[in-house]
Protein backbone atom coordinates (compact mmCIF):
# COMPACT_ATOMS: atom_id res chain seq x y z
CA UNK A 1 0.00 0.00 0.00
CA UNK A 2 3.18 2.25 -0.08
CA UNK A 3 2.85 3.39 -3.24
CA UNK A 4 -0.69 4.59 -2.91
CA UNK A 5 -1.53 8.18 -2.06
CA UNK A 6 -4.97 9.15 -0.12
CA UNK A 7 -6.70 12.38 -0.48
CA UNK A 8 -9.41 12.82 1.97
CA UNK A 9 -12.53 14.69 0.90
CA UNK A 10 -15.60 14.88 2.82
CA UNK A 11 -18.87 15.50 0.73
CA UNK A 12 -21.93 16.24 2.12
CA UNK A 13 -25.19 16.67 0.59
CA UNK A 14 -27.97 19.46 1.49
CA UNK A 15 -30.84 16.79 0.62
CA UNK A 16 -30.96 13.32 0.82
CA UNK A 17 -29.89 11.92 -2.42
CA UNK A 18 -29.53 7.89 -2.04
CA UNK A 19 -26.39 5.85 -2.14
CA UNK A 20 -26.49 5.53 -6.03
CA UNK A 21 -26.87 9.44 -6.47
CA UNK A 22 -24.44 10.03 -3.48
CA UNK A 23 -21.72 7.63 -5.35
CA UNK A 24 -22.10 9.66 -8.66
CA UNK A 25 -21.16 12.89 -6.67
CA UNK A 26 -17.77 11.56 -5.45
CA UNK A 27 -16.99 10.11 -8.59
CA UNK A 28 -17.57 13.26 -10.19
CA UNK A 29 -14.97 15.09 -8.04
CA UNK A 30 -12.82 12.10 -8.04
CA UNK A 31 -9.27 12.55 -9.45
CA UNK A 32 -7.72 8.80 -9.97
CA UNK A 33 -7.98 6.63 -12.80
CA UNK A 34 -9.52 3.86 -10.73
CA UNK A 35 -12.89 3.72 -8.73
CA UNK A 36 -13.42 1.52 -5.80
CA UNK A 37 -16.20 1.39 -3.13
CA UNK A 38 -16.52 0.55 0.38
CA UNK A 39 -20.01 0.77 2.17
CA UNK A 40 -19.94 1.50 5.28
CA UNK A 41 -20.86 -1.44 7.22
CA UNK A 42 -17.99 -3.47 5.10
CA UNK A 43 -14.77 -3.69 5.67
CA UNK A 44 -11.40 -4.13 2.48
CA UNK A 45 -8.38 -6.51 2.83
CA UNK A 46 -5.52 -4.11 3.57
CA UNK A 47 -4.14 -5.13 0.12
CA UNK A 48 -7.10 -5.08 -1.69
CA UNK A 49 -6.35 -1.90 -3.69
CA UNK A 50 -2.97 -3.31 -4.74
CA UNK A 51 -4.19 -6.87 -5.12
CA UNK A 52 -6.96 -5.50 -7.55
CA UNK A 53 -5.12 -2.97 -9.40
CA UNK A 54 -1.96 -5.73 -10.43
CA UNK A 55 -4.91 -7.58 -11.72
CA UNK A 56 -6.88 -5.35 -14.11
CA UNK A 57 -3.33 -4.09 -15.15
CA UNK A 58 -2.17 -7.60 -15.86
CA UNK A 59 -5.51 -8.54 -17.66
CA UNK A 60 -6.27 -5.24 -19.12
CA UNK A 61 -9.26 -4.66 -17.10
CA UNK A 62 -11.82 -1.99 -16.79
CA UNK A 63 -13.81 -3.98 -14.17
CA UNK A 64 -12.93 -6.46 -11.94
CA UNK A 65 -14.60 -7.65 -8.60
CA UNK A 66 -13.51 -10.66 -6.29
CA UNK A 67 -15.21 -13.19 -3.42
CA UNK A 68 -15.87 -11.70 -0.05
CA UNK A 69 -16.26 -13.23 3.79
CA UNK A 70 -19.50 -12.36 4.96
CA UNK A 71 -19.21 -10.95 9.04
CA UNK A 72 -22.00 -9.90 11.44
CA UNK A 73 -22.17 -6.88 13.75
CA UNK A 74 -19.89 -7.44 16.06
CA UNK A 75 -17.00 -8.35 13.05
CA UNK A 76 -17.70 -11.71 13.64
CA UNK A 77 -16.81 -14.33 10.13
CA UNK A 78 -20.28 -15.90 9.69
CA UNK A 79 -20.06 -17.15 5.77
CA UNK A 80 -17.83 -16.51 2.52
CA UNK A 81 -19.39 -16.13 -1.04
CA UNK A 82 -17.09 -17.32 -4.03
CA UNK A 83 -18.08 -15.33 -7.27
CA UNK A 84 -17.87 -16.84 -10.75
CA UNK A 85 -14.74 -16.82 -12.68
CA UNK A 86 -16.67 -14.85 -15.44
CA UNK A 87 -19.84 -13.49 -15.74
CA UNK A 88 -21.85 -12.91 -19.00
CA UNK A 89 -24.68 -10.82 -19.32
CA UNK A 90 -27.17 -13.62 -19.34
CA UNK A 91 -26.09 -14.85 -16.44
CA UNK A 92 -25.98 -11.14 -14.76
CA UNK A 93 -30.07 -10.73 -15.37
CA UNK A 94 -30.68 -13.89 -13.54
CA UNK A 95 -28.55 -13.36 -10.80
CA UNK A 96 -26.53 -10.22 -9.24
CA UNK A 97 -23.17 -11.68 -7.38
CA UNK A 98 -21.18 -8.84 -7.59
CA UNK A 99 -20.46 -7.29 -3.91
CA UNK A 100 -20.64 -3.57 -4.63
CA UNK A 101 -17.44 -3.36 -2.08
CA UNK A 102 -15.47 -5.73 -3.97
CA UNK A 103 -15.63 -3.82 -7.63
CA UNK A 104 -12.91 -1.82 -8.83
CA UNK A 105 -13.54 0.02 -12.20
CA UNK A 106 -11.65 2.56 -14.67
CA UNK A 107 -12.82 6.14 -14.43
CA UNK A 108 -13.00 6.44 -17.75
CA UNK A 109 -15.50 3.70 -17.88
CA UNK A 110 -17.98 5.66 -15.79
CA UNK A 111 -17.90 8.87 -17.79
CA UNK A 112 -21.02 7.35 -19.86
CA UNK A 113 -22.36 5.97 -16.79
CA UNK A 114 -24.09 6.57 -13.68
CA UNK A 115 -25.74 4.65 -10.79
CA UNK A 116 -29.54 5.42 -10.60
CA UNK A 117 -31.46 6.28 -7.79
CA UNK A 118 -33.12 2.87 -7.54
CA UNK A 119 -33.01 2.07 -2.95
CA UNK A 120 -31.48 -0.95 -3.48
CA UNK A 121 -30.65 -2.38 -6.74
CA UNK A 122 -28.98 0.88 -7.82
CA UNK A 123 -25.48 -0.88 -8.38
CA UNK A 124 -26.89 -3.82 -9.88
CA UNK A 125 -28.12 -1.68 -12.55
CA UNK A 126 -25.17 -0.32 -13.36
CA UNK A 127 -23.00 -3.33 -13.93
CA UNK A 128 -25.77 -4.77 -15.94
CA UNK A 129 -25.73 -1.00 -18.20
CA UNK A 130 -21.28 -1.63 -18.37
CA UNK A 131 -21.38 -5.69 -19.50
CA UNK A 132 -23.36 -4.87 -22.16
CA UNK A 133 -20.16 -2.91 -23.41
CA UNK A 134 -17.50 -5.32 -22.05
CA UNK A 135 -19.65 -8.77 -23.00
CA UNK A 136 -18.33 -10.13 -19.50
CA UNK A 137 -16.90 -9.37 -16.37
CA UNK A 138 -13.68 -11.62 -14.66
CA UNK A 139 -13.06 -11.57 -10.90
CA UNK A 140 -10.45 -12.35 -8.33
CA UNK A 141 -10.56 -15.46 -6.73
CA UNK A 142 -9.43 -13.81 -3.61
CA UNK A 143 -11.42 -12.88 -0.42
CA UNK A 144 -10.97 -9.05 -0.59
CA UNK A 145 -13.44 -7.71 1.44
CA UNK A 146 -15.93 -8.69 4.73
CA UNK A 147 -19.55 -7.55 3.46
CA UNK A 148 -21.63 -6.68 6.94
CA UNK A 149 -24.63 -8.45 6.96
CA UNK A 150 -27.38 -6.71 9.01
CA UNK A 151 -31.04 -7.27 9.32
CA UNK A 152 -31.92 -4.00 9.80
CA UNK A 153 -29.89 -2.66 6.99
CA UNK A 154 -31.72 -1.39 3.89
CA UNK A 155 -30.10 -3.94 1.61
CA UNK A 156 -31.93 -6.56 3.47
CA UNK A 157 -35.55 -5.52 3.20
CA UNK A 158 -36.78 -8.32 0.90
CA UNK A 159 -40.23 -6.10 0.07
CA UNK A 160 -38.50 -3.27 -1.34
CA UNK A 161 -35.86 -5.06 -2.96
CA UNK A 162 -38.69 -6.96 -5.18
CA UNK A 163 -39.99 -3.54 -6.13
CA UNK A 164 -36.90 -2.30 -7.05
CA UNK A 165 -36.07 -5.71 -9.07
CA UNK A 166 -39.54 -5.17 -10.72
CA UNK A 167 -38.70 -1.43 -11.63
CA UNK A 168 -35.07 -2.34 -12.78
CA UNK A 169 -35.88 -4.95 -15.53
CA UNK A 170 -39.79 -3.08 -16.11
CA UNK A 171 -38.64 0.55 -16.26
CA UNK A 172 -34.76 0.37 -16.74
CA UNK A 173 -34.36 -2.71 -19.24
CA UNK A 174 -37.66 -2.64 -20.91
CA UNK A 175 -38.32 -6.33 -20.52
CA UNK A 176 -42.25 -6.41 -20.41
CA UNK A 177 -44.49 -6.76 -17.99
CA UNK A 178 -44.59 -10.22 -17.51
CA UNK A 179 -40.94 -11.34 -18.31
CA UNK A 180 -39.97 -8.91 -15.77
CA UNK A 181 -42.06 -10.56 -12.69
CA UNK A 182 -40.39 -13.85 -14.12
CA UNK A 183 -36.78 -12.29 -13.65
CA UNK A 184 -37.81 -10.57 -10.40
CA UNK A 185 -39.03 -14.19 -9.37
CA UNK A 186 -36.02 -15.94 -10.73
CA UNK A 187 -33.62 -13.18 -9.05
CA UNK A 188 -35.33 -13.42 -5.45
CA UNK A 189 -34.99 -17.60 -6.18
CA UNK A 190 -31.63 -17.11 -6.56
CA UNK A 191 -30.66 -14.70 -4.18
CA UNK A 192 -32.37 -17.35 -1.78
CA UNK A 193 -30.18 -20.16 -2.69
CA UNK A 194 -26.92 -17.51 -2.73
CA UNK A 195 -27.83 -17.16 0.71
CA UNK A 196 -28.23 -20.48 1.95
CA UNK A 197 -24.37 -21.35 -0.09
CA UNK A 198 -23.13 -18.37 1.83
CA UNK A 199 -23.70 -19.36 4.87
CA UNK A 200 -22.66 -23.72 4.33
CA UNK A 201 -19.23 -21.72 3.90
CA UNK A 202 -18.16 -20.61 7.44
Amino acid sequence: MNNFKFEKKLLINDRILGAGLSRNKGIKVSKGEYIAFCDADDLWNKDKLKIQLDFMKKENLLFSHSNYFIINNTSKKIGSFKVPKIISYNQLIKSCDIGLSSVMISKSLMKKNSFSNLKTKEDYLLWIKLIRHLKNFKSINKNLVYWRYLKNSLSSSSIQKIIDAFRLYRNYLNFSFLFSIFCMLRLSFYALIKKIIMYLKV
